[in-house]
């Protein structure tokens, strides 16, 4: 996102290289080579509350103010109702809480500051706009006039977005359908790749190996899914350029 897929396409612009379409090779397959392939993928966007409180010993509390069971309560605000239940495009959005930080080694030291770390998937319902303000509601409806807090949201985020390009999807779907005899499913599920810098070229679709270990210790694919992935990756080119060819 900073030195990789976003500059080598910049450059390709510069230049005044054009694309007709991309097949990133993320795993898109759950189960089987064949199962789905992915025409869309949902937004990310990460940020971090911040709460103030005041810094004291352990044995005076009243004379500090803990930030951790504040942040505790704003951080339950933002994940007590879901963002929404989805469509027929995307699955729901979901905040998940990454992490809770005050970074204190002291035992008998109450901290001055809090953090609690988030990311969200969220689908076309949402952008990073109206995501922003729907969090600062909750956090203010939460905080009332009782908690000092901050919302920092990261940057670069990504949009949520779906191709419609039906030659992409259907000469790749006949290609996978070719050689592993079932056609794919289409999704939108998951994570985000660099599809998402894609998009803003040309039309991209994903299709890869099964992901079940995905950032796991130990992660793995067969060799078995390479040959077969190899295969559907040179039937659909055949397809591609024999009909670009026409």
């Amino acid at each position: 996102s900073i030195n990789g897929t976003v500059k080598l396409l910049g450059g390709a612009a510069e230049r005044g290289e054009r694309f007709d379409a991309a097949v990133v090779g993320e795993p898109t397959n759950p189960e089987a080579i064949g199962d789905s392939i992915k025409v869309g993928r949902r937004g990310s966007l990460s940020g971090t509350v911040t709460v103030v409180g005041r810094q004291g010993h352990v044995a005076y509390p009243h004379l500090a103010q803990n930030p951790i069971p504040q942040v505790m309560r704003l951080a339950q605000a933002l994940i007590a109702t879901p963002l929404d239940a989805g469509n027929d495009r995307f699955q729901p959005s979901n905040l998940e809480l990454v992490s809770l930080d005050v970074g204190n080694p002291s035992w008998n030291v109450i901290p001055r500051e809090a953090r609690a770390r988030f990311n969200i998937r969220f689908n076309d319902r949402w952008s990073r706009d109206t995501l922003e303000a729907e969090l600062s509601r909750r956090l203010r409806e939460a905080a009332g006039n009782e908690i000092e807090w901050s919302l920092t949201l990261e940057s670069p985020s990504s949009d949520s977005f779906l191709t419609r390009d039906d030659a992409l999807i259907g000469t790749l779907s006949d290609a996978i359908e070719a050689v592993v005899g079932r056609r794919p499913g289409l999704s939108t599920s998951g994570g985000t790749s660099d599809a998402r810098f894609i998009k803003d070229h040309c039309p991209v679709v994903e299709f890869g190996l099964v992901g079940q270990t995905m950032h796991q210790i130990d992660e793995r694919v067969a060799v078995a899914d390479l040959e077969t992935l190899t295969r559907v990756y040179e039937a659909f080119l055949v397809r591609w350029f024999e009909t670009a060819a026409r």
